[in-house]
């Protein structure tokens, strides 16, 4: 069930950021791609082999670059739509949810849930508030709170993104010795930092850029 979830959130992940960049075909294309590709390694079970140097999950941390660079490229004149874009932030809540689920099954260290040091969930709940706002009173939010917003988004992201990778079982590991963040080395759950992660910051990106341009 916990692997059902996390494919549906990565596909919601997919729609909500195809449709609030304008429905760019280019983006549906290499994200399938790039999905198919890491889920057919993952259930092949390449990343779970640590013993190759360099780590096999080097070809994530990569690929992500690569990924965002390339969308950022051909986004850089996409339609944004800031109000769909946070459809893509409040699945960070339901992420969070299966996180701590993962926790239970000694899947991941207890330091990457929100009552570790995530701070995620935060993010999550105040994309459906901020959402359900935008939506119901036909109201925009002022420029501020969304730079704000945003630039919190990020910071959190990033401070769950390094938690993660040092608690993994790789040659960084510095947090989770008792219960490694092993995980993320599986299919499904490998796609939450192969794509849900990347795509969650390219949509704070765009939605800052078009903030600003207004």
């Amino acid at each position: 069930m916990l692997a059902f979830t996390f494919i549906i959130i990565t596909l919601l992940s997919l729609l909500f950021f195809y449709v609030g960049t304008g429905s760019d075909k280019r983006f549906l294309t290499i994200s399938l791609l790039w999905i198919s590709l890491i889920a057919g390694l993952a259930l092949s079970g390449f990343f779970e082999n640590l013993n190759t140097t360099p780590p096999r999950f080097l070809v994530v941390l990569l690929g992500n670059v690569g990924f965002v660079i390339l969308l950022l490229k051909f986004l850089k004149k996409a339609k944004i739509n800031t109000k769909l874009l946070l459809l893509v932030h409040t699945l960070r809540l339901p992420v969070e949810i299966g996180l701590y689920q993962l926790f239970l099954q000694k899947q991941i260290p207890q330091v990457m849930t929100f009552e570790g040091y995530n701070f995620d969930i935060a993010m999550g709940v105040s994309a459906i508030l901020l959402f359900g706002y935008v939506h119901f009173s036909q109201k925009s939010i002022h420029k501020m709170v969304y730079l704000v917003w945003n630039f919190v988004g990020i910071l959190f992201l990033t401070t769950i993104v390094v938690i993660a990778i040092i608690s993994a079982p790789l040659p960084i590991q510095l947090l989770g010795f008792e219960q490694p963040n092993v995980a993320v080395l599986k299919f499904p759950f490998i796609l939450l930092p192969a794509f849900i992660v990347p795509v969650v910051f390219l949509s704070h990106i765009l939605m800052i850029k078009s903030v600003l341009k207004k």
